[in-house]
């Protein structure tokens, strides 16, 4: 038996998704819990690793049981013994084909970004910061060339492993709702601090100090050291990965908006 799960978490209380000696993120939390159900180490894989300080509202992941347990077990049975800002969401049962990362279809994310002239208080660590004004419209209209396939080498950071930088973007949107500015960006998979790297560079030409051409002038530069610098993590949300309809995930897995505080 292969057992899927979705969870919520606050990345600002983790060093990042993925497991390290320190044993401050949110993978060595999640299987910590799980071993105290399983009585047994326990071993999960992910759909997307989120870096510190990024947060996932519909996180997808994937464990094979070394016992049995009822399903509510990998839910409220890890749920009382896990920190608070982690939450199992749901437990379904999946067959061996299924794999968290190399089954999804394409994934979600949101950046909410305060754009006001006083830093957030309440909102701290959840959303980014602009204090100048912000032109959602041309930001809109530069982030129209991101969609489609295309090489984003000027926006993947040095470290990154993926041994591809082509990604193909389904569709990127640019909203404002009162103080805020909504990113949200579909696409088939997403390079290291690619989101935030297109973040920054769209609030460069939000901000007018670039017009809005630029953005595809650095997507067809391949080049990083061209675009803006990285965009701070606390707005930045995994909110949604989808899969084929033959496993049985709630709603498909996907797209889960971020909880309505931050969206007045």
């Amino acid at each position: 038996m292969r057992i899927a799960l979705g969870v919520e978490y606050a990345g600002d209380a983790f060093e990042g998704w993925q497991t390290q000696p320190h044993g401050r993120t949110v993978q060595d939390a999640l299987e910590k819990a799980m071993a105290m159900i399983a009585l047994q180490p326990v071993k999960l894989v992910c759909a997307g690793r989120t870096d510190t300080g990024v947060h996932g509202t519909a996180q997808v992941v994937h464990f094979d049981p070394p016992v049995s347990r009822p399903l509510e077990a990998w839910v409220r049975g890890v749920n009382s013994h896990l920190p608070t800002r982690i939450g199992v969401l749901w437990a379904v049962e999946v067959d061996g084909d299924f794999h968290a990362r190399f089954s999804a279809e394409s994934r979600h994310y949101r950046y909410i970004l305060l754009n006001r002239r006083v830093r957030p208080g309440l909102l701290a660590g959840r959303v980014g910061w602009a204090h100048g004004p912000l032109d959602e419209e041309r930001m809109a209209e530069a982030a129209a060339c991101l969609v489609g396939t295309h090489d984003f080498t000027s926006f993947r950071a040095a470290e990154c492993q993926a041994k591809s930088p082509v990604r193909l973007i389904y569709s990127v949107k640019v909203q404002r709702q009162g103080d805020m500015v909504i990113f949200d960006f579909h696409g088939n998979a997403f390079l290291h601090h690619m989101i935030r790297n297109l973040v920054g560079s769209l609030v460069y030409v939000g901000k007018g100090r670039r017009p809005v051409e630029w953005m595809a002038e650095i997507l067809a530069a391949r080049n990083r050291t061209i675009a803006a610098p990285t965009f701070a993590p606390d707005g930045l949300y995994l909110c949604g990965v989808e899969y084929p309809a033959r496993w049985p995930l709630p709603n498909g897995g996907r797209i889960i908006a971020p909880p309505q505080l931050l969206l007045p």
